[in-house]
């Protein structure tokens, strides 16, 4: 299986013929290296509905064919859209597919869409090919995530790091900590002044704190698991 990450929170996972998309924003995303049109997913993945999370989602929905997984509120605003395939989902739900499952878990934050509509956050387990990633999608530290870990080993985490709208890179070290995972990737940093921080003091401070790795990946970075 291979990560690609594109920027920001938008992350794809690829094995074999399946490719997940995870929270496209491509378009006006001054940290992608790809075009939004390039992206050919057989899944779209959404943890919430800001514009930084969703802008590509319809296009790239509407040109492939791809179905989009989000919260309730969410699938019924991308569902009526023509020619998107929208399912959705609740926290603590889980939806199967013939490549694996995902599971949607809490996180604090707010969501709204450049629509007006209004939902709950989300993060995603993902399990593809039998590796299991975690996306915390956009939060702030709360102890809760300890639970997430607890009931399902985590292979990947893909946690936001850079302040003002989440948590930063100390409380990411807790939420390091917490999840537990086997390999942490930091994003969700550097896109805009306000999120700009060092992601390689994050990477030595978990890595002292914790026994979790620290991948630093830049936009257009691939990691084969």
């Amino acid at each position: 299986m291979e990560i690609r990450y594109h920027g920001h929170a938008t992350f794809e996972l690829v094995d074999g013929d399946t490719s997940v998309l995870i929270d496209p924003f491509l378009t006006g995303n001054p940290k992608a290296v790809v075009p939004a049109e390039s992206l050919n997913p057989t899944t779209i993945l959404v943890t919430h509905g800001h514009g930084d999370h969703v802008a590509d989602v319809v296009p790239i929905a509407k040109r492939t064919g791809a179905p989009v997984l989000a919260m309730v509120e969410l699938a019924h605003e991308f569902g009526a859209e023509d020619g998107v395939t929208a399912l959705d989902i609740n926290i603590g739900g889980t939806v199967e597919f013939d490549w694996g499952w995902v599971k949607m878990v809490p996180a604090w934050h707010t969501s709204t869409t450049p629509k007006g509509t209004v939902s709950t956050p989300a993060g995603l387990l993902v399990n593809l090919g039998g590796t299991v990633v975690y996306h915390l999608g956009d939060t702030a530290l709360f102890s809760d995530l300890k639970l997430v870990g607890k009931r399902t080993k985590i292979d990947f985490a893909l946690m936001c790091i850079g302040g003002h709208y989440t948590m930063d890179r100390f409380d990411a070290v807790d939420a390091a900590e917490l999840v537990g995972a086997g390999t942490v990737i930091p994003c969700h940093y550097n896109t805009f002044p306000p999120i700009e921080t060092d992601a390689h003091a994050f990477k030595a401070d978990v890595e002292a704190a914790t026994s979790s790795q620290v991948l630093v990946m830049n936009p257009g970075d691939v990691h084969t698991v």
